[in-house]
């Protein structure tokens, strides 16, 4: 008699955040190779109210955002665009949205309270050389 494998455990929420991103969000972690993702991972991010973010760029992840809570801002600027003529976008608990590989992004979170979303990344997030900073940001002076 052969045993099957036992299947991956489900990704719990934890209370306190698992790390700190590059650009100064909480970062969660729900689902990674722990629970047998091969080729994705998923973490919830969160910003405190008023809070702005560094801006960054990732080598060679897609993001995927979707918001569960709050409201906030967010810029996405191609390589290429010249950061001062990209608008950023209002979003809220609903909204989804891409950050694409390569791409510059910075977002901040409103007055009343966090914004809190989901990040699907693909491939799975590489590490910690995986975001750079960048120079600048559509969102002004950092915060976090």
């Amino acid at each position: 008699m052969t045993t099957s494998p036992l299947p991956p455990p489900p990704g719990r929420r934890r209370p306190e955040p698992d790390t700190v991103a590059p650009d100064g969000s909480e970062i969660r972690f729900l689902v990674d190779a722990h629970q047998g993702a091969e080729k994705s991972s998923l973490v919830e991010v969160t910003l405190n109210p008023g809070e702005v973010t560094r801006p960054v760029w990732h080598r060679t992840v897609e993001e995927v955002w979707y918001v569960l809570d709050g409201a906030g801002r967010v810029w996405r600027c191609p390589p290429d665009a010249a950061p001062e003529y990209v608008s950023p976008v209002d979003v809220s608990s609903g909204d989804a949205l891409v950050i694409p590989s390569g791409w510059r992004f910075q977002f901040s979170a409103g007055s009343d309270g966090p914004l809190r979303f989901l990040c699907h990344t693909t491939p799975p997030w590489p590490g910690e050389d995986e975001a750079v900073p960048a120079e600048t940001g559509g969102l002004g002076d950092a915060t976090v």
